[in-house]
């Protein structure tokens, strides 16, 4: 591996890692957090669906680091599969990851959007409720993949 190559490899490892932490961050620190205002707010300062309205543009920031992501992960995973330099977790864990990411960004975000906008009523329907848990098993599924990403690289890395 030459030392240019090794030195885009440990960049792409620090940002694969970036955003691990930063939707690992948005789930388990911040979505706790912003849903539960009134512990430090006060009760009735900010009803449910205006935490819901916070929560999601803080998605929608996260979705552009996912989509810069998107892309780096497809030029660095396909220049490796081209010098076949590939292994079949590294593929699966690839295609998991960008299918899970665009949808994320692309069908998950712009609908939740979508149905907010429609108003408070539509939050609380049924097709709300499903899109929001898809969202979430989603989200679960790209953070696994980008955890599988990052082992397999940093094995690899390490040889």
């Amino acid at each position: 591996m030459s030392k240019y190559f090794r030195i885009v490899t440990m960049a792409y490892l620090i940002f694969l890692g970036i955003t691990l932490g930063a939707g690992l961050f948005a789930g388990i620190v911040v979505a706790p957090v912003t849903f539960h205002t009134e512990q430090w707010l006060g009760e009735g300062v900010l009803t449910h669906f205006q935490e819901g309205l916070i929560m999601t543009q803080n998605f929608v920031r996260l979705s552009y680091l996912v989509d810069l992501l998107l892309v780096s992960v497809f030029l660095y995973e396909g220049y490796k599969y081209k010098k076949f330099e590939r292994d079949l977790a590294t593929q699966i864990a690839t295609f998991a990851l960008i299918a899970t990411g665009l949808l994320f960004a692309h069908y998950y975000i712009p609908d939740i959007l979508t149905m907010q906008a429609a108003g408070e009523e539509m939050t609380k329907s049924a097709a709300f409720i499903n899109t929001h848990k898809g969202s979430e098993i989603n989200f679960k599924i790209f953070s696994l993949a980008l955890l599988v990403l990052i082992v397999r690289n940093m094995q690899r890395a390490c040889r």
